[in-house]
């Protein structure tokens, strides 16, 4: 751990700070003064409530609880049948004290500025918490991305590259997949960006296919790095893995990899979600049987022969060992939290929890993995896919794999470590580490010109 983060009284002397009083905290959770769930309002609140813990100078609170530039577009796409749609686009920087830009894009009908700008500051602490190179990014588009067909979507994805270009180089901002994007329109924006050079940029973009200068691993890294963060949490509060009971609410991408893994290490996966329908069944599931029926739209049911139907709202109040939020965000807030019975909740999707069930959830002792440490399997495997890139140089799936675990793993030790010295909570601990790095890099950096 470095020392800006490993000790709470450290700070550095300059027109950017001021001296810190030292003293010792009682893990109380700070009380919320947001007066809304929504995203950007929580974002701002865990700063804000970093910053008072480390006691920034109200110069680098200032910094850090705003973004430092957004980009927006309206662009125009033409349609199979010749019409013509405007589209409205972002791409929203946080910091780049520690390197470039880097974070997703969101294709979303419901997709905001606001939860654009938030998700570039959580990507700022989910990379300062990684140890990784790189400032807060997201972009957005609003666009339900089913309705529209391959071709619109190629179109759509060139012009809102296009557009947003001046920001983007894999010195500058590397983009990513998110909701409603994956690796085909990954290739998408790397060749747009590409075309523009003159030459092939595959560091220009992450989460690409292998066969466009992608990474092994890539596809499973979220949630390989929850399971591994998890497993380690298990250990630390003395459960054992072997036997665990688990529900996980958003059976996608991530959560079917984690599901697959925590089962592999002995864990019973009881319940799963995803946004039509959910499946429990006592004995554990067959989790093989509910991947295929993903993997061919269909019903859970008629694969699973086992077990009964769930909704949401009946998985989170399972009396499960593990919660597995990871669909969207805000699924746990002040209208449900009180039904919640796990005993520990590893947050593999950004800001499934809000603030003011966070202190319900603390109340109870129920144990949070937040964030910002659970979900970094994929910017980690982004980040190695953005180093082979800029090499020319591969490693094997083995090599990713073990790095992954490797970095996780760290991550996740010294946050529970900063948890038991400063005896505050997990998702506290993790954000005085990440803000901590990008207050002292900006201090160090100072003020242009």
């Amino acid at each position: 751990m470095d020392k800006f983060s490993s000790d709470i009284g450290e700070r550095v002397f300059n027109r950017w700070t001021v001296p810190l009083r030292r003293h010792s905290y009682t893990g109380a959770v700070i009380a919320s003064t947001t007066t809304a769930d929504d995203l950007y309002t929580t974002a701002q609140h865990r700063v804000d409530q970093a910053a008072e813990m480390l006691q920034l100078s109200e110069d680098v609170h200032a910094v850090l609880r705003q973004v430092k530039r957004i980009l927006q577009v309206h662009f125009p796409v033409v349609l199979d049948d010749g019409t013509v749609e405007v589209f409205v686009g972002n791409r929203v920087h946080h910091s780049i004290a520690r390197g470039p830009a880097k974070g997703g894009v969101r294709y979303e009908a419901k997709a905001t500025l606001d939860e654009t700008k938030a998700q570039a500051m959580v990507m700022s602490w989910k990379t300062a918490l990684m140890s990784l190179p790189f400032g807060g990014a997201a972009g957005s588009v609003q666009v339900d991305p089913h309705r529209l067909s391959a071709r619109e979507l190629e179109r759509l994805t060139r012009r809102y590259t296009t557009e947003i270009g001046l920001l983007l180089g894999p010195e500058r901002d590397i983009p990513a997949p998110d909701l409603g994007t994956g690796p085909e329109i990954m290739a998408w924006m790397m060749d747009t960006i590409s075309m523009h050079a003159g030459y092939s940029v595959t560091a220009s973009v992450t989460g690409k296919p292998i066969e466009a200068g992608g990474s092994a691993g890539r596809i499973e890294a979220a949630g390989r790095g929850l399971a591994v963060v998890l497993m380690d949490a298990l250990r630390n509060t003395g459960l054992s893995i072997d036997g665990a009971t688990v529900a996980i609410e958003g059976f996608g991408k991530v959560g079917q990899t984690c599901a697959r893994l925590l089962a592999q290490a002995g864990c019973r996966v009881l319940a799963v979600s995803d946004s039509h329908e959910g499946w429990y069944c006592e004995s554990g599931l067959d989790l093989e049987s509910l991947e295929r029926a993903k993997h061919h739209d269909e019903r859970f049911e008629a694969a699973h022969s086992r077990g009964e139907a769930i909704t949401r709202d009946e998985l989170l109040a399972l009396p499960v060992t593990v919660l597995v939020p990871a669909s969207v965000e805000s699924v746990i807030n002040a209208g449900n939290v009180n039904s919640v019975r796990a005993r520990m909740i590893a947050e593999g999707a950004n800001g499934p929890i809000t603030p003011r069930a966070e202190e319900v959830l603390a109340e109870d002792g129920i144990v949070v993995i937040p964030d910002i440490l659970a979900n970094a399997g994929a910017v980690t495997v982004s980040y190695f896919e953005w180093v082979q890139d800029l090499q020319s140089f591969f490693w094997d799936e083995a090599e990713i794999t073990a790095q992954l675990e490797r970095a996780m793993l760290r991550a996740s030790q010294q946050v529970w470590a900063y948890h038991a010295r400063h005896k505050v909570s997990l998702r506290e601990a993790g954000y005085l580490i990440a803000v901590g790095r990008v207050a002292r890099a900006s201090t160090a950096r100072g003020i242009y010109p």
